[in-house]
């Protein structure tokens, strides 16, 4: 089947949602998502948006800036990090009047708390910036987004999967999906395409990311010929539910909670002396990481404690009622009396589709790919550089969304369609056709353990050459073993077999370009740490990794950081 539109937004996170919203009336515009809409991964998000409004204590955009900089282990460009901090307050104002239910202070104003990284005066002391929903904040914007979605009328396919990129000529031509309850394929024809696919955190055995988040976006822009940047840096929670990665939000070290080791001791003192448990997200899962190897974990094990006694029963119901909901549900904990049991977890990926700040993507010579756009977690602008702030990614989508979505409504009258052939869907039918006719014997569930097992070994938050090296010998050995993966499900609806065998794909690919990435960043920066090369190299490696699809494997190249006022120094908190 064959749809045409004038713009396609697959995905209806917040980015997507957002984007959308710029839409003239009239245009046709179509909503693809891989989940009902609402069950989008940025409902998951819990602790808050950040925004520079001062409500609670003064605050200013330019430190919100150098937080977004500092925090990005300087390899954020920094003029994207002027603009997230800059629109911040305008774009809490807005999701303010579309209802948005903040927390409010007594006097009416929202409600702001600390969160990890955000400082006032240029890293002076901790600020309260995170405005927040409770502990749901993702989920009520999340809502708010979707319900102005449904009033405005676009077209949205639920259940449909994004399984080709359709690029002609070096621009945009359309995609192809599969429709969940049927195995129809559709093929859309549109001018403007953009991606708002989220994360890939599925990489990894232990992750706070859902099911869907399989990089399906990322990885078939990478085969259609785009570059993929950054991808080395990969974020690991401090607070994943201990052998479950279910994420506990930064919000509850926000309100006052605090890690305690083996031996009970705060050992974020040792860390980072000046914010303690609430340094960047890299600082503290390293700072877990090594006191469980240096035997300092829960009975020796590989975990710490989050210690949330002492705010009390009613702070936590109030403010953190979620949390203690996952925490009872899952470990059969009270957090006003008991201590809760975590672990780092793969939470987000800084690398991407790499795009300029009105989210349209950039080809690996820096050129504009006509037609194309990307936004959210997919994306890299890079305004997260090596290491992403808590609270900066809902900003993220709500800031980078709008502006894509305002430059593809400028683009609409400059772009013609491009026609498709009527076998657009050929190559994809070829490869559900040899999935489900394969005589192999290889089960995606165990390659897939396998990939897993492989990447927390070689891919974690510490790294070396021998392990990368080793990593990359593996990941390459069973993607080569995907060509013997056996389909049993024949059906052609709901089809969940055949659907996992496809995001397979997508998996190894991704997890060999970070392991590629990370192999050739010989240094330590944010979220990538090598310990063969323990220190910050600004002189080789200020610079952002870029790599691209050739015939005989990735190729590394590289492009600068752009830098307008915050030289590098050494980051410490």
């Amino acid at each position: 089947m064959t749809h045409r539109y004038d713009a396609v937004i697959v995905g209806t996170g917040l980015a997507g949602l957002r984007a959308a919203m710029e839409m003239p009336p009239g245009a046709r515009v179509a909503l693809l998502s891989k989940v009902y809409p609402t069950r989008s991964h940025s409902g998951a998000a819990q602790g808050g948006i950040a925004a520079a409004l001062g409500n609670e204590e003064p605050d200013m955009p330019e430190w919100h800036t150098y937080d977004t900089v500092k925090g990005g282990d300087y390899l954020t460009d920094q003029d994207a990090a002027e603009v997230l901090a800059a629109d911040g307050p305008r774009a809490i104002f807005e999701l303010e009047h579309l209802g948005v239910p903040f927390n409010r202070r007594p006097d009416g104003r929202i409600a702001q708390r600390a969160f990890g990284g955000h400082t006032r005066d240029f890293g002076a002391a901790p600020v309260k910036r995170a405005c927040h929903a409770a502990d749901r904040t993702g989920r009520v914007v999340l809502d708010t987004l979707y319900m102005e979605s449904v009033r405005r009328g676009f077209r949205v396919f639920p259940e449909f999967s994004l399984v080709d990129i359709l690029l002609r000529e070096g621009r945009v031509a359309g995609l192809v999906a599969m429709e969940f309850a049927t195995g129809e394929l559709h093929v859309f024809e549109t001018r403007l395409l953009l991606l708002a696919t989220g994360g890939f955190g599925r990489v990894y055995r232990t992750t706070s990311n859902c099911f869907a988040n399989t990089g399906d976006g990322v990885y078939l822009a990478y085969r259609a010929g785009v570059p993929l940047q950054d991808m080395e840096f990969v974020q690991f929670h401090p607070t994943g539910i201990h052998g479950l990665g279910v994420l506990i939000s930064e919000a509850a070290r926000g309100e006052g909670g605090f890690l305690r080791n083996g031996d009970g001791q705060r050992f974020m003192d040792r860390y980072a002396p000046t914010i303690r448990d609430l340094a960047a997200r890299d600082v503290v899962s390293r700072a877990i990481l090594t006191e469980i190897r240096e035997g300092r974990g829960i009975q020796g094990g590989d975990c710490v404690h989050l210690d949330l006694r002492h705010l009390g029963s009613e702070r936590i119901s109030e403010k953190l009622s979620e949390i203690a909901s996952f925490i009872r549900i899952y470990l059969g904990l009270d957090p006003s009396n008991d201590l809760i049991p975590v672990s780092p977890t793969c939470h987000y990926m800084m690398g991407g589709i790499p795009t300029n700040l009105d989210g349209q993507v950039r080809a690996a010579d820096g050129s504009i790919v006509p037609g194309f756009y990307a936004v959210g977690e997919c994306a890299c602008i890079s305004v997260h550089g090596a290491n992403r702030l808590g609270c900066n990614s809902l900003l993220d989508l709500v800031v980078f969304g709008r502006r894509a979505g305002q430059k593809m409504v400028k683009d609409l009258s400059l772009l013609d369609r491009t026609e498709l052939s009527s076998k657009s869907e050929s190559r994809i039918h070829g490869r559900m056709k040899r999935l489900v006719e394969s005589r192999g014997e290889v089960r995606v569930p165990d390659l897939r353990s396998r990939m897993q097992s492989v990447m927390n070994r070689y891919g974690l938050a510490f790294r070396s050459e021998p392990g990368l090296r080793q990593g990359l010998a593996e990941i390459r050995e069973l993607a080569e073993q995907c060509a013997f993966v056996k389909v049993e499900n024949r059906q052609r609806g709901y089809n969940a077999e055949l659907m996992e065998a496809l995001e397979l794909e997508s998996l190894l690919g991704l997890s060999e370009l970070i392991l590629v990435s990370a192999l050739q960043r010989t240094e330590s920066r944010g979220a990538h740490y090598r310990e063969d090369h323990p220190l910050r190299n600004d002189k080789d490696w200020l610079k952002h990794t870029l790599v691209r699809a050739r015939t005989e494997g990735p190729e590394v190249i590289h492009r600068p950081v752009v830098i307008t006022r915050f030289e590098p120094k050494e980051r410490v908190y």
